[in-house]
């Protein structure tokens, strides 16, 4: 690589680290968004699951709360992915992100800034949600808490990348409520969160399989669930949830990156 290439490449690299600190920030000093990102998964683990174990036999010594805590992972990184990403909308009305596309950076480094900075948020959050393990009765070793972790970075990054492709479409904040009830809702109840994929009607598997965080709560589930046979368990093999993932994130990459393009 000659100078002028490795000039670009710092500029490229600084850009992102710039977008990825704002944003984490912005987290930082909004300590109500921490604080929401907590209520919401425990509303769900606690009143939700309690209620549901009422009706749910154990199945392998697991009861319901602890089959859907997986799921309430993914919920908690579903939607704060979703909320970073959606800041875009924010700052295309205070006009921040004209100063961003007029920067001499590629607009492939502003969509990697925001993904990141989405997945650094989400995987924040994942991991105070993992303290609550020891209150459903559960526990994890450190590799195993490594690898979940990991894997809840990957999925962010995903849901990050979508979130951006979908905030490209919207230029005003009140179109939040669209994207929330017609969006990110049906994600959640079609991953497989709260009960397996296999078990839904057939037209609701086929929506399934073409929702990226169904693969990313079923690969936790094979990370943090015992259960490997009968309808509680993984719907699908545990490389092809990482393989589904990783695709899904180059692919909204590239839309991202294209329609940012546009943009310009």
């Amino acid at each position: 690589m000659d100078e002028r290439g490795s000039v670009n490449l710092t500029i490229e690299l600084n850009a992102i680290y710039v977008i990825v600190a704002r944003e984490f920030k912005k987290f930082i000093r909004e300590r109500s968004r921490l604080i929401s990102a907590l209520a919401r998964p425990m509303i769900w683990l606690f009143l939700v699951g309690a209620g549901m174990s009422r009706l749910v036999r154990p199945v392998e010594g697991v009861s319901y709360t602890q089959f859907i805590f997986p799921g309430i992972l993914g919920m908690t990184i579903l939607f704060s992915s979703i909320f970073s990403s959606i800041s875009i909308i924010w700052d295309k009305e205070f006009g921040f992100m004209k100063e961003i596309l007029v920067a001499p950076v590629s607009r492939f480094s502003i969509v990697m800034g925001k993904a990141l900075s989405g997945t650094v948020v989400s995987t924040i959050q994942a991991a105070v949600i993992l303290l609550l393990l020891p209150l459903v009765g559960m526990s994890l070793d450190p590799v195993t808490i490594i690898l979940v972790l990991l894997v809840c970075a990957l999925v962010a990054f995903s849901i990050s990348s979508f979130g951006i492709v979908l905030a490209t479409f919207y230029e005003s904040y009140e179109s939040f409520s669209v994207i929330m009830n017609f969006i990110v809702m049906p994600m959640f109840f079609l991953s497989g969160a709260m009960y397996p994929v296999k078990l839904l009607p057939q037209a609701l598997q086929i929506v399934s399989k073409v929702n990226p965080l169904t693969y990313g709560v079923d690969a936790l589930k094979h990370l943090m669930s015992p259960i490997r046979e009968g309808p509680m368990s993984p719907d699908f093999p545990f490389l092809t949830d990482i393989g589904v993932i990783l695709l899904a994130s180059v692919v909204f990459v590239a839309i991202s990156s294209k329609l940012f393009e546009r943009k310009g």
